[in-house]
């Protein structure tokens, strides 16, 4: 299983097939990802630890366990951890291509550009 560290949690890939990837995120408290898209995937995010304020296009709303959201292909999205606990979701992408190096990132807390 790959395992991934990032400046705001870290994710692990529990499947990856050719056109699609799951993923188990964690979000540290106070922490959110950079607000970015995706040219070749489209995802869809399932809450089930923690609060969720979840950014798709120009809408930001809050998610908790058990609700989730539809991402299309390249919406600008974004997620934070407004709460004091790490919150825990399920990534599900689909697409042509699931690899990292599919980010644009718009606006990133940690200093990172591009993909």
């Amino acid at each position: 299983m790959e395992i991934g560290q990032r400046p705001w949690g870290q994710y692990e890939v529990l499947l990856d097939e050719p056109t699609y990837k799951v993923k188990r995120i964690t979000v540290l408290p106070g922490q959110r990802l950079s607000l970015q898209m995706h040219h070749r995937r489209a995802e869809h995010w399932t809450i089930v630890v923690g609060e969720a304020d979840v950014t798709v296009g120009e809408e930001t709303f809050r998610l908790s366990p058990g609700e989730h959201v539809y991402i299309p292909l390249e919406a600008k999205h974004r997620v934070a951890n407004p709460g004091a606990e790490p919150l825990v979701f399920i990534e599900v992408q689909s697409g042509t291509y699931t690899g990292e190096d599919d980010i644009v990132r718009f606006s990133d807390d940690y200093g990172r550009s591009g993909t």
